[in-house]
């Protein structure tokens, strides 16, 4: 018997589905993720071109891609980003701006679903689109000046690989104190 004031509160289910407010919501979040990582690698790109195009590449913004791990969306945010970097390249042309977009969308996507598979491992993700970045790139040098491939390959390799590490150096750090990601 309920006494005065005594509310009887229907159970909730727990995975009630999302209202309409809450998907705008999302595909906001979606579209800013997206805009602040293209504008973070051109950035990058213009500021730091010297180390960005030459066979060992730096790519500043790069330690921005373990973060895929972690959001689905950044893959299209990171080819989107090297799209508009790319345009800074003193060799633009279709490789840039369509075969290495495509490239670091196919790898970012890997990236992702390797994430799941190991429950969000940045290093390990970081080390997956740190092969397929430089065996893409690598590739393309050869196409475009027949540059080695094998001798191009190991400098790019060491390259991306140390920028993959330190990014999921930094998002380690974060993610103690911060959930950035599914914001």
């Amino acid at each position: 018997m309920l006494s005065a004031g005594e509310w009887i509160l229907l159970p909730v289910p727990l995975n009630k589905p999302r209202g309409k407010e809450e998907k705008i919501c999302e595909y906001k979040r979606s579209i800013f993720n997206d805009v602040v990582c293209s504008v973070i690698r051109c950035i990058s790109r213009v500021f730091f071109q010297p180390i960005s195009f030459s066979v060992l590449q730096f790519k500043v913004a790069g330690i921005l891609r373990p973060g895929i791990a972690k959001e689905k969306e950044l893959a299209l945010a990171y080819a989107l980003g090297v799209v508009v970097a790319n345009i800074y390249s003193p060799f633009t042309g279709s490789y840039e701006l369509l075969f290495m977009p495509f490239m670091s969308l196919m790898a970012g996507v890997a990236e992702y679903e390797v994430s799941k598979r190991v429950r969000g491992g940045y290093f390990l993700c970081g080390v997956v689109i740190a092969v397929i970045i430089p065996l893409s790139v690598a590739w393309m040098l050869y196409r475009l000046f027949n540059l080695p491939f094998v001798l191009t390959l190991p400098g790019l390799l060491f390259s991306e690989q140390l920028i993959n590490a330190l990014g999921s150096i930094l998002f380690k750090m974060i993610e103690p104190r911060y959930r950035w990601w599914g914001i």
